[in-house]
């Protein structure tokens, strides 16, 4: 049985009131307890490597729930950049990619560095994305939530260019795993860094995929921790690799991982569409009374003067400058509080 937001919100504790998940997400106490624990054991020389090898098998399992696919599909890595880097090193020399012209750099640097031996990368407006697939273009790579203003990539539209013309899609869903429900079946790739709405410490992300799309990805930072049997592969030939996901591995940095893991699992266990409810309800909250439309999207964006950015940092609201407006994100520890109080600090410094 799920557990309610409710049950879980004490379990986090902010000094302001912060509206910037989509910069950091705020961590569980378990999961800060856990970094101190080793950060303790490792000072006492104590750490048993063992042990956190099953914490970093929980937190790809905890992951793969919320994402809904078998953990075997899911590899685990240091940054979201690595596993687009991957993806990129793939594609043929005369491959076209078409991605959305405002996307997140991190997104799109790997495709424009593939330019240099020939791949040729279309750039064109979000809303125009989906109608820009032809048939010459091999491979759709966008965010699924656009990090600058939390517009939300048109999914639907993608799955039927994806059956019509045989593209792949790779999402970005760095600004959408761990509040929006993501259609397994709609996508080739997924990379996540997990930071952000999955409330983990820096130095964590994922990728997944078809078995299909994975295949022809080369492992180029192959390493012992990508072995079939870890343990048994960590000297000497021959190549060893694990026959899933994991063959994408990278060795871990162990401290992100052991914070992470409790935040996953913690949010593996709430109602998915609970938390997507709860955070777009907010959004709309707040952009209601902005006199702003509905949208789909835990996050919105708007212009304020200098006076209001000025006036929010004082009253210790911690939002995020992005592309000339401030962005706004609401996650399960945000409350109507929280909303309401930045509403009336704008208000009061317009």
């Amino acid at each position: 049985m799920s557990q309610r937001i409710a049950d879980v919100r004490g379990l986090f504790a902010p000094e302001t009131t912060y509206l910037a998940t989509a910069s950091y997400g705020l961590p569980p106490a378990a999961a800060t307890e856990a970094i101190a624990a080793h950060e303790a054991d490792r000072r006492a020389g104590r750490v048993d490597m063992y042990a956190i090898d099953d914490l970093i098998v929980r937190a790809r399992t905890a992951y793969a729930s919320i994402i809904g696919v078998d953990p075997g599909r899911v590899a685990h890595g240091p940054s979201a950049s690595h596993f687009v880097g991957l993806i990129a090193a793939a594609l043929p020399d005369d491959s076209v990619v078409l991605t959305a012209e405002e996307d997140f750099t991190s997104l799109l640097f790997p495709f424009l560095v593939a330019r240099m031996r020939g791949v040729t990368v279309r750039s064109v407006p979000l809303e125009r994305l989906a109608e820009s697939v032809t048939d010459d273009v091999d491979l759709v790579a966008v965010s699924a939530v656009q990090s600058a203003d939390g517009r939300l990539a048109p999914f639907a539209a993608l799955a039927q260019a994806r059956d019509e013309h045989g593209v792949r899609v790779l999402y970005d869903g760095s600004q959408a795993a761990g509040w929006l429900p993501l259609p397994a079946d709609g996508y080739d790739y997924l990379v996540v860094a997990g930071y952000k709405w999955l409330m983990g410490p820096r130095g964590t992300s994922f990728l997944s995929g078809t078995p299909e799309a994975l295949a022809p990805i080369a492992p180029l930072a192959a390493n012992w921790y990508a072995g079939g049997d870890i343990w048994d592969s960590i000297y000497g030939p021959p190549l060893r690799l694990a026959g899933d996901a994991r063959r994408f591995d990278l060795s871990p940095a162990w401290a992100p991982w052991i914070g992470h893991a409790p935040a996953l699992e913690l949010l593996a266990g709430l109602d998915r569409d609970e938390v997507h409810d709860h955070n777009v309800g907010l959004a709309n909250r707040f952009r209601e009374e902005l006199g702003l439309p509905a949208g789909e999207s835990a996050i919105t964006s708007v212009p304020l003067s200098d006076q209001q950015v000025k006036a929010l940092a004082e009253a210790r609201i911690t939002a995020s400058p992005r592309a000339g407006k401030t962005r706004f994100a609401f996650h399960l520890y945000t409350t109507e509080s929280d909303v309401d109080f930045a509403l009336k600090v704008i208000a009061a410094s317009a």
